[in-house]
């Protein structure tokens, strides 16, 4: 998630609401049976298998927003496997839009329905992280804040329930490290209750450790907390084995494994993770899209930069622009690899090379310190003093 919508969950009203743990679907034999079996093949990519498991639960239950939340499942991570593509965004925002109409049709009639609070506030939840992505920041954050008022109630509702206090953790551990991190909203935070950055990060075990079904997902999240905010390679390294031993076809946590090698340095490891990743992308494994591929191709130049081998490294980041050239916007790859090309050059001794590297990215489009760093290398050869 970005920033932005971090910030948002974390301005969402508190919510004391009088709602009572009550029987919900998620406790039924048969949803809890599907649900999970389903979710499995659905994070080890095995589509077909997961909505045979999600159909009999739809079929079951024909009116519940439950329905197109499971069926819009396979869609999201379809859309996250190769987030340059956007034809699906719309049908993935079709879905979240009947699953949140549904909960309120359920509201109209008995405003604390446990169910219905739950799923408007996982569909709002999943809008705004493809809004997040998509980078359409004020309603991300809309959405950001109504998901934190319905997930703060239901863990407050049903505390004893490993899934439910998931929302409540993020919200503990973002309410005390955003403050710190963003000190333009502090005086924000004097009207809502205090954050607690280590209460926040044992709810979050809570759910990886015992959570029935959204123990992945707080695993996930886990591993982010610990990759962005705590720095904790050795906890990122742990987190990411376990989703590559329980979900070995997912090539979202195949990535994922090496981009936090290379996050630390670790460039044998780089190059052994996006090897595998490239290998897969060339005999078009189910989920390895282009987008993987440009990752592979990407780290791959990395590690072989730091690895001293500048010529294997410039012939893979040529195959990141060939890739890249699909795609009519300049996306981050497209820019960096762009950019990795002039160190590259400037590496091998070819300087005008190097030079018309760094002047293209320039008439291209900023990605983090992409522009300043052509600039420094314009002005002197890499590598330039950072």
């Amino acid at each position: 998630m970005h920033r932005v919508f971090l910030i948002a969950l974390f301005c969402a009203i508190w919510v004391c609401s009088s709602v009572t743990a009550q029987t919900s679907i998620l406790y039924e034999a048969e949803v809890r049976t599907e649900a999970k079996a389903g979710l499995e093949a659905l994070y080890d990519l095995r589509f077909e298998e997961a909505e045979a498991h999600f159909q009999k639960i739809t079929q079951h239950y024909a009116d519940h927003p439950i329905g197109p939340f499971l069926e819009a499942l396979t869609l999201w991570w379809t859309i996250l496997l190769d987030l340059t593509d956007k034809s699906h965004d719309e049908a993935f925002y079709a879905a979240m839009g009947e699953v949140i109409d549904r909960s309120e049709a359920r509201l109209a009639i008995d405003e604390h329905d446990f169910d219905a609070m739950f799923f408007k506030g996982i569909a709002l939840g999943f809008r705004g992280r493809l809004r997040s992505n998509r980078r359409d920041w004020i309603r991300a954050a809309a959405d950001g804040k109504r998901a934190m008022d319905y997930v703060l109630a239901v863990a407050a509702a049903d505390s004893t329930n490993d899934d439910f206090v998931l929302g409540r953790g993020l919200y503990r551990y973002y309410a005390a490290l955003i403050p710190e991190r963003y000190p333009l909203i502090r005086p924000i935070t004097l009207f809502l209750p205090p954050g607690d950055r280590e209460g926040g990060l044992a709810e979050l075990r809570r759910t990886a450790t015992e959570g029935y079904y959204m123990q992945t997902e707080a695993i996930y999240f886990l591993l982010q907390i610990h990759y962005l905010y705590e720095g904790n390679f050795q906890e990122c390294v742990r987190l990411v084995r376990w989703l590559r031993e329980n979900y070995p076809r997912n090539a979202f946590f195949h990535t994922l494994e090496g981009r936090i090698y290379a996050r630390w340095y670790q460039w044998q490891a780089v190059e052994t993770v996006f090897s595998e990743v490239l290998e897969r992308y060339k005999a078009q494994a189910v989920g390895y899209t282009p987008a993987m591929g440009e990752q592979a191709l990407y780290f791959l130049a990395r590690a072989g930069i730091a690895l001293g081998d500048e010529r294997t490294a410039l012939a893979n980041l040529l195959s990141l622009e060939a890739l890249t050239a699909r795609l009519d916007e300049d996306t981050y790859f497209k820019v960096v690899g762009r950019l990795y090309q002039g160190i590259a050059y400037d590496l091998l001794g070819e300087r005008e090379n190097a030079i018309a590297r760094y002047e293209s990215v320039l008439a291209m489009k900023r990605w983090g310190s992409s522009h300043s760093s052509a600039r420094r290398y314009l002005a002197k050869p890499y590598p330039a003093v950072e």
